[in-house]
C-alpha cells in the first residue's frame, strides 16, 4: 500500500505485514468487506463427522474506520482550531505586542507535535490531534491578524480579506474532493513521486530564502518581498497544498477498504488540517501581497 506524501499520513496508512492486519485478510490483499471471515468459528466436518474440537474465530479488532468517522474526528479537530483561532485573534487585536509571541508559540509546538505523531506513530492518538489543533490555533489566529491589520496597509477591510482566505481554502479543498471523486487526476506512484519532489523543492527554497535573509539583513532572496516572485511562488504553494489533498483522500480511502479500526480516523483528521492551514495561510499571503500599497 503507497504511502501519502504529507509527512503526518505517513505511519497511518502501511503495508498489511506492519500495519492493521484484520481478520481473515490476506497477506496479499485487503479483506474483502468480511469474506474473508466466512464459516469462522464453525464446525469442520469430515466424512460426515465432526472434528473433536472447533475452529476458533479470529478475535475482532475493534470497530472498522467508516467515512463517517473520518468527517466526525476532522470536524472536532477544525473546530479546536477555529475556536482557538478566533480567541487568539480577539487577544492579539486587544494587545499587539502578543501577535508575535502568540504566533512563535503555537507554530513551533504545532510543529513539535506534528513531529511527535508522525515519528512517534501516535497520528491515531486524540490527545496529540487535539493538542495541536489548539496550538495551531494560537498560529492561525495571531497570524491573521498579522497579515490582515499590519501587513496590508491600505483600507481593505481585515474581515473582508480573512472571509476571502477561508472560503478560498474549503473552495479548494472541496474542489479538489470533487476532482478525486471523478478520477480527473488519478492518484498513481508516478503522481506521488512528483508531488514529494516538489514539497521538498518548496522547503528547500523556503529555508535557504530564511537562511540568506538572516545573514544579509534582508529578504532573502524575494520569495516573500511581495513582488512578482513572491505572488509565483505562493501560487506554486497553493498548487502543491491542494494536490497533496488528493494523497490524503487517497490514504483515508485505503485505509476504509483495508478495515482499519476506527481510531485511524484521527490520523486522517490531522492529516488534512495540516493541509488545510498550509493552504489558508498561503492564500491570505498572497491576499496580503494584492492589498498592500
Amino acid at each position: 500500500m503507497r504511502e501519502s506524501s504529507n509527512p503526518v499520513m505517513r505511519g497511518v496508512v502501511r503495508d498489511n505485514q506492519t500495519g492493521y492486519q484484520q481478520p481473515g485478510m490476506n497477506q496479499g490483499g485487503y479483506a474483502g468487506f468480511g469474506a474473508g471471515m466466512a464459516g469462522a468459528g464453525a464446525m469442520a466436518n469430515q466424512y460426515g463427522q465432526q472434528q473433536p474440537y472447533p475452529q476458533q474465530q479470529a478475535p475482532v479488532v475493534g470497530r472498522q474506520l467508516t467515512i463517517d468517522d473520518v468527517v466526525t474526528k476532522t470536524a472536532i479537530t477544525l473546530v479546536v482550531l477555529t475556536l482557538t483561532a478566533i480567541a487568539s485573534y480577539f487577544v492579539v487585536d486587544s494587545n499587539n505586542s502578543l501577535a508575535m509571541p502568540l504566533t512563535l508559540v503555537g507554530g513551533l509546538v504545532g510543529f513539535a507535535l506534528v513531529m511527535v505523531a508522525s515519528f512517534g506513530r501516535k497520528q491515531d492518538n486524540p490527545a496529540i490531534v487535539l493538542a495541536y489543533a489548539a496550538f495551531e490555533g494560537l498560529f492561525v489566529g495571531a497570524i491573521s491578524f498579522v497579515f490582515a491589520n499590519m501587513i496590508v496597509s491600505n483600507d481593505t477591510s481585515a474581515g473582508a480579506m480573512i472571509s476571502q482566505a477561508i472560503l478560498g481554502t474549503f473552495g479548494v479543498f472541496f474542489g479538489m474532493l470533487i476532482v478525486y471523486k471523478v478520477g480527473a487526476i488519478r492518484v498513481t506512484p508516478r503522481f506521488t513521486r512528483m508531488l514529494l519532489a516538489g514539497l521538498v523543492g518548496v522547503l528547500v527554497l523556503m529555508v535557504g530564502n530564511l537562511v540568506i535573509g538572516i545573514f544579509n539583513g534582508g529578504e532573502g532572496i524575494g520569495l516573500r518581498s511581495g513582488g512578482p516572485l513572491a505572488i509565483v511562488f505562493s501560487l506554486v504553494c497553493i498548487a502543491l497544498a491542494a494536490f497533496s489533498f488528493l494523497l490524503d483522500f487517497d490514504s483515508a480511502d485505503r485505509l476504509i477498504r483495508a478495515g482499519a479500526p476506527s481510531k485511524a480516523a484521527w490520523g486522517v483528521a490531522l492529516g488534512l488540517t495540516v493541509t488545510l492551514v498550509w493552504l489558508y495561510v498561503e492564500i491570505l499571503r498572497l491576499l496580503s501581497y494584492f492589498n498592500s500599497d
